[in-house]
């Protein structure tokens, strides 16, 4: 007997990419064919449910799938199943809501009447083969103790909770002898891993990445997303000693430039606080470079506000800036806040973040005649990329010149 073919579909955060990979090598390992969504008998949908958006791009993609020709039945797991199921079910007989991930392909083996070791199994190589992927993620974390007002994450994933050590060397070592490069670290609160080593001892994030360095070979390994007021001297010390196979690199969300902002959204650190850690991570580690996200529009946002956060991510220079409108969710502390202004004020206000957000490296090139006084001894016109991007992404900024008495202003667009 031919064995089923199945889809899966991955929305929203890297997390739920790693957990969308793990559901697609328990379903290989099973034997079911994983095929292209209008080809499938069966579409598994991991949900995001970060904002108001993702939420409707996830019912869109059940709605999408449910379309398909064969009529598959589409098996929901994630964060809107686990908030709110019903919006999802409701929409067909042929929706199935599955909570837990780690029960997704005994739900579908259910789901198609097939015993699970009815199909042959294919080895860890075919599943990495058809990953397709230089860079593996290894999920260590779930859950977050954080209550910023604006998430409701925390109520969709639920506490934190932490891989056990062995468990986590065991794929990393996985990933090595199938010949993967490269394992990324990823979790919801990345920072607060807690796990048991297998004497049942306390293990936080730094040990963890000390362990793995001595007791795998895995050449390279890099580390997802950590919140600020998580980041410790050892954990900064340990990527420090091994540059060599540990990546440089921090994404550390700071979400406002605005002492006030951070406040209103229970951020536990201020302004000053993130620079000191960037300039003391910049100290001990070499060449380390940061990315970070940020929010505009949040309730009660001002002027004032966000002019700080532009200065704070014009001078911050970082790598890469996710740049996010407000989503206000019902559930979450920021629900019942005032009205943002700049929401009124800016059809899209993120957009002067993102110009601010260009990448560090600069190219500085000869100033038009044209260009303002102001600018000319600085990046009247500058050309922007990450190292090793294609000459097509880069960013051109120019300074254009005012008509009649009023004011000139820069203009950022991508060259």
């Amino acid at each position: 007997m031919l064995a089923p073919h199945i889809s899966v579909v991955n929305l929203g955060c890297r997390v739920n990419r790693v957990e969308s990979d793990r559901i697609t090598a328990d379903l290989m390992r099973l034997g079911f064919a994983i095929v292209e969504p209008q080809d499938a008998d069966l579409i598994v949908i991991n949900t995001c449910a970060v904002t108001g958006e993702a939420e409707a791009k996830t019912r869109k993609a059940v709605r999408h799938a449910l379309a398909h020709p064969n009529e598959p039945y589409v098996v929901v797991t994630g964060c809107v199943v686990n908030l709110h199921p019903e919006e999802l079910s409701e929409l067909s007989d042929r929706v199935i809501a599955e909570p837990s991930k780690i029960d997704v392909a005994e739900r579908v083996c259910e789901v198609l009447g097939v015993e699970s070791d009815s199909v042959p199994a294919c080895s860890d190589g075919e599943v990495v083969d058809a990953l397709g992927r230089s860079r593996l993620g290894v999920k260590i974390q779930d859950g977050c103790n954080h209550r910023c007002t604006y998430c409701i994450v925390w109520k969709a994933r639920g506490p934190e909770r932490s891989v056990p050590v062995e468990s986590v060397l065991e794929q990393v070592r996985e990933a090595q002898e199938v010949g993967v490069p490269e394992v990324v670290l990823t979790g919801v609160n990345l920072g607060a891993y807690d796990g048991k080593s297998a004497t049942d001892e306390h293990v936080e994030i730094d040990e963890l990445l000390e362990a793995i360095m001595e007791r795998t070979s895995i050449p390279h390994v890099r580390i997802s997303s950590v919140e600020p007021m998580d980041i410790s001297e050892r954990l900064l010390k340990v990527m420090a000693r091994y540059p060599q196979r540990i990546a440089p690199f921090l994404h550390l969300p700071v979400q406002s430039g605005s002492d006030r902002l951070l406040k209103e959204m229970n951020r536990h650190y201020n302004v000053a606080q993130y620079m000191d850690l960037i300039r003391y991570a910049k100290e001990k580690i070499p060449g380390v470079t940061f990315s970070s996200d940020i929010i505009v529009g949040f309730p009660g946002e001002t002027e004032d506000d966000f002019e700080a956060s532009m200065a704070f991510v014009t001078g911050m220079r970082f790598l890469k800036v996710h740049v996010f409108p407000y989503s206000r969710r019902e559930g979450t502390a920021a629900y019942d806040f005032a009205d943002p202004p700049l929401w009124r004020r800016y059809a899209l206000p993120k957009q002067p973040l993102c110009r601010a957000a260009k990448p560090a490296c600069c190219w500085k090139r000869r100033c038009p005649p044209q260009c303002s006084p102001a600018t000319r001894s600085s990046t009247c016109l500058c050309w922007s990329a990450h190292p090793g991007t294609r000459p097509a992404t880069l960013w051109r900024s120019r300074w254009v010149p005012g008509t009649g008495n009023g004011a000139g202003r820069r203009s950022f667009d991508l060259y």
